[in-house]
């Protein structure tokens, strides 16, 4: 029983590692899928596979070869010098997701609470400082509640889009894009998410004792990304091509549920951008340590700084921009570790 609540925590740390900004308000899906039309079933379905598999093998390379952090990982596949050059652009490309990330909380209370746009950038930022206090123990802690929401309320958003008019419009929606853009996309997508993803999925790989129990966390894990994909993907679809005029559609599809729905679901979106948030500061203030001799506050403060500032330049503009010049380097990060050969499924003699 114990070990079945480690493999759940791992595979919710896994989910709400990657349900960050752009998936939790649908921006990223109908971005890397749904745009593509009947064509996304297929893409989420390879994305799906890519994230069980992937996401469970760098966890295990981890574990097998005593990493760290995302630094001993990027040596481990690149070499001593190579590696840290990846190590620095990750950390570049972390600092422009957060941003992201901090854009998509100001966007929630300016769209679905009537707010301010600073006012949402403000409360995640004092919030993320205070929690950072308490380490990772927090991060797992706040996705064990958190994600189990947002798998429940996934279901809600099926069960409400099957009597939907256009319900079976992810089958037959067409496209006009080209089919190199609809089979790179979920290329693109998932080595984009794992890249960002090892920054705690390492620490995590690390610090879990047995293997078996980190293999099945991350084959669920995967499965659940893939399966609120898919559900994201299906309720989208049904509402297109209106539903591509809003920062946040999945917000626009709980509006239609009323009140109830849409005050949890603009929540939880909230939760979501926060522990993914939280998470991946934690994992640049524990990297930049390893270099800067100051203080670990000041490290914090410094980085969430930066994001402030580039967070004034909007939420899906910097999506746009951002992900794609963001995912082609992270595709060459995917192949490396693709071909690695620690992190076998298969349990080593020696561990």
């Amino acid at each position: 029983m114990k070990q079945a609540f480690r493999v759940l925590q791992i595979a919710f740390t896994y989910i709400g590692t990657v349900v960050g900004a752009g998936f939790a308000t649908g921006q990223e899906i109908l971005q890397f899928f749904t745009q593509y039309g009947k064509w996304a079933t297929i893409t989420i379905g390879l994305s799906t596979l890519l994230f069980v598999w992937l996401g469970t093998k760098m966890m295990l390379i981890a574990h097998d070869t005593g990493s760290r952090s995302y630094e001993d990982l990027n040596k481990h596949l690149f070499g001593p010098k190579a590696g840290g050059w990846i190590t620095w652009v990750t950390l570049i490309v972390l600092i422009g997701v957060n941003s992201v990330m901090l854009a998509g909380a100001g966007s929630v209370f300016m769209e679905h609470l009537g707010l301010h746009y600073q006012t949402g950038l403000i409360i995640t930022l004092v919030g993320t400082y205070l929690l950072l206090g308490r380490g990772m123990r927090a991060i797992l802690q706040m996705n064990s509640i958190v994600v189990p929401m947002m798998l429940l309320l996934s279901l809600t958003m099926i069960f409400s889009t099957v009597h939907h008019p256009g319900a079976l419009r992810f089958i037959t929606l067409t496209t006009d894009n080209n089919p190199v853009q609809i089979w790179l996309s979920p290329l693109l997508y998932t080595a984009f998410n794992l890249a960002l993803a090892q920054a705690v999925l390492v620490p995590v790989g690390n610090q879990i004792s047995h293997r078996n129990t980190l293999k099945w966390g991350g084959i669920a894990g995967g499965i659940g990304v893939g399966f609120m994909l898919m559900a994201a993907h299906f309720a989208m679809s049904a509402h297109m091509p209106g539903i591509t005029q809003f920062e946040i559609p999945m917000g626009s599809i709980a509006f239609q549920l009323g009140w109830i729905v849409q005050s949890i679901y603009v929540s939880l979106i909230f939760m979501e951008i926060f522990t993914t948030f939280v998470a991946d500061i934690y994992g640049m203030t524990l990297q930049l340590r390893q270099h800067i001799s100051v203080h670990p506050r000041l490290i914090t403060l410094t980085i969430m700084l930066l994001c402030y500032s580039l967070s004034q330049f909007g939420f899906s503009s910097l999506l746009s921009i951002l992900y794609p010049i963001f995912g082609c380097m992270a595709l060459f990060w995917a192949i490396k570790l693709l071909l690695n050969r620690w992190g076998t499924f298969r349990r080593r003699n020696n561990v």
